[in-house]
């Protein structure tokens, strides 16, 4: 027996939360069937920060992100999107949404590989145990390589 509930799906991102290769995938997953997104953005520590205490990072940097974000990815999954900052380690902060919200879908926007922390960590293949299915959509520019299980 099918739900008619639509699918749950965590977005996150950081610096790749307004570009196109995002704003495409999720236009896309709209398209695909009845979908309610949350866009999910990690804390981001600098500096010493990022080793000394990377959980008393201020967010007005993740809530910029959430305010340039928001608007283009409602846009493209035509309708509202709710904004979530979790915590600095994007897989604590996607297992905590996962945890509290718990979510159908993931889809997780990057750096291209040579530059990204969250593929060099392979932190999709860490949340294959999570048992949904996750896409990784990859920022290049304008364009974006989508890889879905």
């Amino acid at each position: 027996m099918e739900s008619s509930a639509p699918a749950r799906v965590l977005v996150v991102a950081y610096r790749t939360a307004a570009t196109p290769a995002l704003i495409e995938a999720v236009a896309a997953r709209a398209a695909d069937g009845p979908a309610v997104f949350t866009l999910l953005v990690p804390l981001a520590p600098h500096g010493l920060h990022r080793l000394v205490d990377p959980e008393d990072t201020d967010d007005s940097e993740a809530q910029m992100v959430l305010g340039l974000a928001l608007p283009l990815l409602e846009e493209a999954a035509g309708a509202a999107v709710e904004g979530k900052i979790g915590d600095h380690n994007p897989y604590d902060a996607i297992h905590d949404a996962m945890n509290v919200d718990g979510y159908d879908e993931i889809i997780i926007s990057t750096l291209p590989a040579p530059v990204s922390r969250w593929l060099r960590n392979d932190l999709p293949s860490k949340l294959k145990p999570l048992g949904v299915p996750i896409t990784t959509v990859t920022a290049k520019g304008a364009g974006a390589r989508v890889a879905r299980p």
